[in-house]
């Protein structure tokens, strides 16, 4: 028995981990998020609103559904809103783990 739980923990960690990459999702702040309009028309949410919303937290609208970031991947956006010029339009690439709803985000640029 013992053989075969360590035959399964070495497969299980042989295996490699892969992150997926959501290339030009919408970004948007979760507050907005709860809004039908603001997901049916991602692309008109401002950056000024996303800034002035960012406690609640940011994630992706991935295929017509708004994905809620990890506190690493709200901080990521943050600083990639802050940075940008942008009014609207806010596209972004996120690398990450989606985990329970949440992406666990790895690496976020804006487009």
């Amino acid at each position: 028995m013992r053989k075969i739980a360590l035959t399964i923990a070495a497969l299980a960690l042989a295996l490699p981990m892969y992150a997926t990459t959501w290339k030009d999702v919408s970004l948007m702040d979760a507050n907005c998020a709860k809004k039908k309009d603001a997901i049916a028309s991602p692309d008109k949410h401002s950056r000024s609103c996303a800034l002035q919303c960012s406690k609640a937290g940011y994630g992706a609208v991935v295929d017509g559904k708004f994905v809620k970031f990890d506190e690493k991947g709200s901080e990521l956006a943050k600083a990639a809103l802050l940075k940008s010029d942008k009014k609207d339009h806010l596209r972004a690439t996120v690398t990450g783990d989606e985990k329970d709803g949440v992406i666990h985000v790895s690496a976020l640029t804006l487009d």
